[in-house]
């Protein structure tokens, strides 16, 4: 920590250009242009921050509020931090999100570790006091946040509430919608990172901000997670692929009708097939086209995450839409095929070359309107598959995952 002090000084001291976050000190009191809630927070916030915590501070805070994509992404470069940092990761704590809470006493096992509800925290006021409270009593020495997409009520408020001495935080993606709140925070935290232009892909964003911290360039690489290895009762009948047809956005389903022609190929080739995802992901109903076939496994909502993950690691393959999952498997060494539409092409996905591993294929079908971030003029309802999504053909979709699955391993 005392060799990154002077580094401290020396990112404090480089110029961001095209951006500039100063305010007055009346502007701080009063600042124009907020949302409601942030105004509802905002005492409880004020209390938190300025909560009397004795003792000496130590140790790095590192907020994480997001997905579990996206913490996979990220979870490698943790045990780099540690490294740069010169500091052991017991002394350093990740506060993280409820959705990856239960595998992340596995996942994160040398790390100290708090997991909230974020979704709670950004609108129950009584919670987040309570989260507050506990963010201040860690008393970090230095709070890091590198995540580009992120919410200022979610991730810059901790950081801010955190109140370490030195804070490092990288540059969001900002728009005029949220150009108020992120100035106020960013105004009051230390070096602000920009990692580069959208569509820069998050490994790639990670990494830079690393090498500024270091002071030196540390090359992406692939994601990996470590995990237990549990063979699930399902790896029971035999090799099998896991379909993944769910997706907390209903216009990144690939097709349920072209999941299941996929599945007929499998079958063909002597292959199981397991049909994963949350309840509230029920994509279709495979007894529609297969009856009671038991080659055909449904675990939709039959899982929990640790199991989850015992499933797709043990899996000869993994066929997903754009979602967590899709991220855990390419983590996991399992071959995997993501099937990805434009929203924010080369962002999450595809992984760029320097950080691909050989376990993972992307298959897209490229439109002029890429990058509308989800914001899809093309289809009537939201119910509806993005276009881009929905273009992907079976056959490339098969041809990746008949090249990533040898044959042999079918026949048993």
């Amino acid at each position: 920590m005392d060799a990154l002090a002077g580094r401290y000084d020396e990112l404090s001291r480089q110029p961001l250009p095209g951006h500039r976050f100063e305010t007055s000190w009346f502007w701080r009191l009063l600042p124009a242009g907020m949302r409601r809630r942030w105004w509802m927070f905002r005492l409880f916030d004020l209390i938190a921050r300025h909560w009397p915590v004795p003792g000496a501070r130590k140790g790095i805070l590192v907020v994480r509020m997001d997905g579990i994509g996206d913490m996979v992404l990220f979870r490698r470069t943790l045990d780099t931090y540690a490294e740069v940092l010169n500091i052991d990761r017991g002394d350093i704590t990740v506060l993280g999100c409820a959705s990856w809470a239960p595998i992340a006493d596995i996942v994160f096992a040398d790390y100290r570790r708090l997991m909230i509800d974020e979704h709670a925290f950004a609108r129950q006021p009584f919670y987040r006091f309570k989260v507050a409270l506990l963010v201040r009593r860690l008393k970090p020495a230095m709070t890091l946040c590198d995540s580009y997409f992120r919410r200022a009520l979610m991730a810059d408020s901790l950081t801010w509430i955190a109140d370490a001495p030195q804070t490092i935080v990288s540059l969001p993606y900002i728009n005029e919608p949220t150009r108020t709140e992120f100035t106020y925070y960013l105004s009051q935290v230390g070096p602000v990172v920009d990692t580069g232009p959208y569509p820069t892909h998050e490994i790639v964003r990670h990494y830079k901000f690393l090498s500024k911290l270091a002071g030196r360039e540390i090359a992406p690489v692939p994601p990996h997670i470590n995990w237990r290895d549990v063979v699930p009762a399902v790896a029971e009948g035999g090799p099998y692929v896991v379909l993944n047809p769910g997706s907390n956005e209903f216009g990144r389903r690939w097709p349920f009708a072209s999941y299941l022609d996929v599945a007929e190929k499998l079958l063909a080739r002597g292959l199981r097939v397991v049909i994963i995802g949350g309840l509230d992901e029920n994509a279709g109903d495979a007894t529609a086209r297969f009856g009671n076939d038991p080659r055909v496994v449904d675990l939709m909502g039959k899982t929990s995450l640790p199991e989850l993950l015992d499933v797709l690691k043990h899996a000869a393959g993994v066929i997903s839409n754009d979602t967590g999952p899709a991220h855990l498997s390419i983590a996991l060494g399992t071959p995997t095929v993501v099937v990805v539409g434009g929203g924010h092409f080369g962002s999450f996905v595809p992984y760029p070359a320097e950080a691909s591993p050989a376990n993972a294929r992307f298959v897209f079908e490229e439109m002029p309107c890429y990058h509308c971030f989800w914001r899809c003029h093309l289809r009537a309802t939201r119910f509806d598959v993005f276009p881009c999504v929905s273009a992907v053909s079976v056959d490339k979709v098969w041809h990746e995952i008949d090249t990533l699955v040898p044959q042999q391993q079918a026949l048993t």
